[in-house]
């Protein structure tokens, strides 16, 4: 018997849920954290003005982050964008225990987090056209030929973040992988609902952080590519 409230696992998962080791720090703000600003994942549309304590009807951009990593440029992107409303989405504990600590260091009001699957968060949470903004910042490369098919940025996934995204919304993806860059740019540019910004690729826009790793990267050589995309204007049907 299946249950109806359940999450349904019918896609590869981009993420291996690894016995990494979780400090006593993040273990502590893990748990402080959590009942504050994190969400629960549940198959029910959230309600995103409530998630924040605004007003029904209230339009505050709101901001959708999937791969937090440490969560330390999602911290200072919400921080320096007070006017946005973020969410983030982390499955390692240990990073969603920086990722608490952070918004409990610079006392942000203005960022939530969820430790769950995004893909299912995302078809499950998150209503159509509901949001202003995705990133997705070096997500994980999967390198190797026969572990690509793990890679987020997957036409059925994009065709979903699509739909999520209000006109006018951007979509915003950065990686260091060429290979994969260009993959991106070809998903991206694949599906009907979204239009590049540019021709090819975005110079970095100055709300993302250049992270320390990425300038080390820069300085030896490494590249680094973003990818800017935004949901096309609604169209009048012929006659309407």
């Amino acid at each position: 018997m299946t249950d109806e409230t359940s999450p349904r696992r019918d896609h590869i998962r981009s993420f291996v849920l690894r016995q990494g080791r979780v400090s006593a720090a993040q273990a502590r703000h893990h748990a402080e954290g959590m009942p504050k600003w994190g969400i629960p994942y549940a198959n029910a549309p959230l309600d995103l003005a409530a998630v924040f304590g605004r007003p029904v009807g209230d339009r505050t951009p709101k901001i959708l982050e999937i791969g937090c990593g440490m969560g330390e440029t999602t911290a200072t992107i919400a921080a320096t964008h007070p006017e946005n409303d973020y969410i983030g989405i982390e499955v390692h504990t240990p990073g969603v225990g920086s990722l608490l600590k952070e918004i409990a260091a610079r006392e942000l009001s203005n960022l939530r987090v969820i430790q769950h699957d995004a893909v299912e968060v995302v078809r499950d949470m998150i209503t159509p056209a509901a949001l202003a903004g995705i990133h997705v910042f070096f997500p994980d490369p999967w390198p190797k030929k026969r572990q690509q098919k793990r890679r987020l940025i997957q036409p059925v996934f994009v065709a979903l973040l699509a739909s999520r995204l209000a006109p006018g919304g951007y979509f915003h993806c950065a990686t260091d992988w060429e290979e994969y860059a260009r993959q991106m740019l070809d998903v991206l540019a694949a599906e009907p609902l979204l239009a590049n910004t540019v021709e090819g690729f975005a110079p970095r826009p100055d709300y993302r952080p250049q992270t320390k790793f990425e300038t080390r990267g820069l300085r030896l050589g490494h590249g680094v590519w973003d990818v800017v995309f935004r949901r096309r204007p609604e169209t009048v049907p012929a006659g309407g």
